[in-house]
């Protein structure tokens, strides 16, 4: 873990209530896709954990969404502007497959863009489920068409499949050895029940966000386990949902 000054180069409107936050800063610490920082904002006492949307040596992109008074504030944040950062946190995910499956719910996206570029490195082209309540709610569309083998479905049926991307998995067979999901936690827990060879991106409230506090720990088939330490990324299988 690292604190860092990162300057904004783009703080952008994707959606009605999505951004995508570009910055420069020193990114050495950050490891692996999947990881999370913690940005702290003027005027709050408590930092915002962000996935890791994608990252270089030198630039880290991060795509939010408006759920709060803080991320409300961060939107209106200039280019220009320096935000102190812890980086290099989480563990991030294990990409040691050949036939990835990717599972994304929402704002779940986020950490796949990375991921992507990752298996795309290896000469490897996932395939993508990608999941949203209406056609207007999808980001990045051109990227995701153009590196993975994607499939849309929305809740209003607008665009794709009609229904959840669960729901689409159970209804289509797609071949994959791992799958790899982020999104909701109704969407986590259907999608482990139904199949569990895969690693799923928790997310939780976090005081601390490095493991001091214990306030994110969530119970596993090995014990109590902390989301911003032990996690983001759990095995499908060891995860215990009450």
């Amino acid at each position: 873990m690292e604190e860092v000054k990162f300057k904004i180069l783009e703080n952008k409107k994707l959606t009605d209530l999505i951004y995508i936050l570009k910055l420069e800063g020193n990114t050495k610490s950050i490891k692996n896709s999947g990881e999370f920082v913690n940005l702290k904002l003027p005027n709050y006492y408590l930092r915002r954990p962000i996935s890791v949307a994608d990252f270089d040596e030198n630039t880290l992109t991060l795509i939010y969404k408006i759920l709060g008074e803080g991320t409300k504030d961060l939107s209106k944040l200039e280019e220009g502007t320096y935000l102190d950062i812890l980086v290099g946190l989480g563990n991030g995910f294990n990409l040691d497959t050949k036939n990835p499956l990717l599972v994304a719910g929402g704002i779940g996206i986020a950490p796949f863009v990375k991921v992507i570029k990752e298996f795309n490195k290896k000469g490897i082209k996932p395939t993508l489920v990608y999941g949203e309540q209406t056609k207007d709610n999808f980001i990045l569309l051109d990227f995701f068409k153009g590196n993975t083998n994607l499939y849309l479905t929305t809740d209003d049926g607008s665009v794709g499949f009609k229904g959840n991307a669960v729901s689409f998995l159970k209804e289509n067979k797609i071949d994959f050895t791992t799958y790899y999901a982020c999104g909701p936690l109704p969407m986590l827990k259907s999608l482990s029940e139904y199949n569990d060879n895969g690693y799923l991106s928790l997310e939780a409230r976090m005081g601390c966000g490095f493991g001091a506090c214990m306030g994110c720990s969530i119970k596993t088939t090995n014990g109590f386990k902390r989301v911003c330490k032990e996690g983001p990324v759990f095995m499908a299988s060891e995860v215990i949902y009450e």
